[in-house]
């Protein structure tokens, strides 16, 4: 399976998040050992099964914590993320200043409770902000693509796969 695009996007969206984590580094709190942020979402085939290939390929298989409960994530150990190198999307934008489209067709802010306590949210702009719904739109349709092209007919282009589900595959 093909994932240069997917990765492609990937990348971008590291490059992004870099630029703000520096833009707002006295804000953001985010270090190694911070796991609020850690659970078991939920992600899309593409990412599932580019995840599933590159912990395949890697001689140190992660440990499951199964002692976490059911909306912890399971690659989560010692605070550490076991698969941090090929974690997903959404986890990769975790602690950065959201924006979105809401319900009601406004713009809405989503950030950790843990960054920016001393800062103005009237300072927040398109330029310091991460725009959830563009990437968010280019991912579902590689995703639509991937479906398509590798004939993957167990999923249609809205479902899902909890995070937990890639202890079965590796």
């Amino acid at each position: 399976m093909d994932y240069t695009a997917y990765k492609t996007l990937r990348n971008n969206i590291d490059q992004l998040s870099e630029k703000l984590e520096k833009q707002h580094q006295k804000h953001m709190k985010c270090k190694a050992g911070c796991d609020l942020c850690c659970m078991d979402y939920s992600i899309f085939p593409i990412e599932f099964h580019n995840i599933v290939e590159a912990l395949k390929e890697r001689k140190d298989k992660p440990t499951f914590n199964t002692d976490k409960d059911e909306a912890s994530c399971i690659f989560l150990n010692n605070h550490k993320c076991e698969i941090y190198a090929d974690r997903p999307i959404i986890c990769r934008t975790h602690g950065l200043p959201l924006l979105y489209m809401n319900e009601d067709n406004g713009w809405e802010l989503s950030a950790c409770e843990l960054n920016f306590t001393e800062f103005d949210m009237e300072e927040f702009t398109e330029e310091n902000t991460f725009p959830q719904d563009k990437f968010n739109s280019k991912l579902y349709l590689l995703n639509k693509e991937f479906i398509a092209k590798n004939k993957l007919t167990d999923y249609g282009e809205f479902d899902l796969i909890p995070i937990k589900e890639l202890a079965k595959h590796i």
